[in-house]
């Protein structure tokens, strides 16, 4: 009788509470991988233009990774981050992209860190008056011309990185054949 009734207790608790114990817990609310559907997690998978945008992406940091970072390089001597992004863009999807960063910072459309796609640019402050851009890849990663380890792939949420990370621009078409 005392299991009944401690159940029975629960059974209203539960149902008469406002929070689903299906929602996503707020300290996950942050992570746009994670979503909510009924009484289930998942993650959402990349659209098909994503995974192309991607692939094409990746095909070119292949080129590029290892390069050393060289403050106004814009070659496989050394490149500075915005010009790793007009050269990917290039010759990824044949888009051009201004030469500075605080340019490429006013192309395009703002998105928030949620709903970065493969493609986006995600930019930074990193001392004053010095800014920094990469190309987010997914999965919280990007690629960027960083001045200690040249070209390579970080995480977003890389302390470094979450603290200086500023906005994130949609220079890119979705559809990408």
């Amino acid at each position: 009788m005392v299991k009944y009734l401690v159940s029975l207790f629960v059974c209203i608790i539960a149902f008469s509470s406002s929070v689903s114990a299906f929602e996503i817990p707020s300290e996950m609310k942050a992570h746009a991988f994670l979503h909510a559907s009924g009484h289930s997690y998942y993650i959402p998978q990349e659209s098909q233009s994503d995974a192309k945008m991607k692939a094409r992406i990746l095909e070119q940091y292949k080129n590029w990774k290892g390069t050393r970072y060289h403050l106004g390089g814009t070659s496989r001597r050394g490149i500075d981050c915005s010009a790793l992004m007009q050269r990917i863009f290039s010759d990824s999807i044949n888009l051009d992209l201004p030469r500075t960063t605080g340019e490429q910072l006013h192309r395009g459309i703002s998105v928030s860190q949620r709903q970065l796609k493969p493609g986006d640019l995600v930019f930074f402050n990193t001392g004053k008056r010095r800014r920094h851009v990469g190309v987010y890849i997914g999965g919280n990663k990007f690629i960027h011309a960083s001045s200690s380890q040249g070209v390579t792939i970080s995480m977003l949420s890389n302390a470094y990185w979450r603290h200086h990370y500023v906005t994130a621009r949609r220079v890119a078409e979705r559809r990408v054949s």
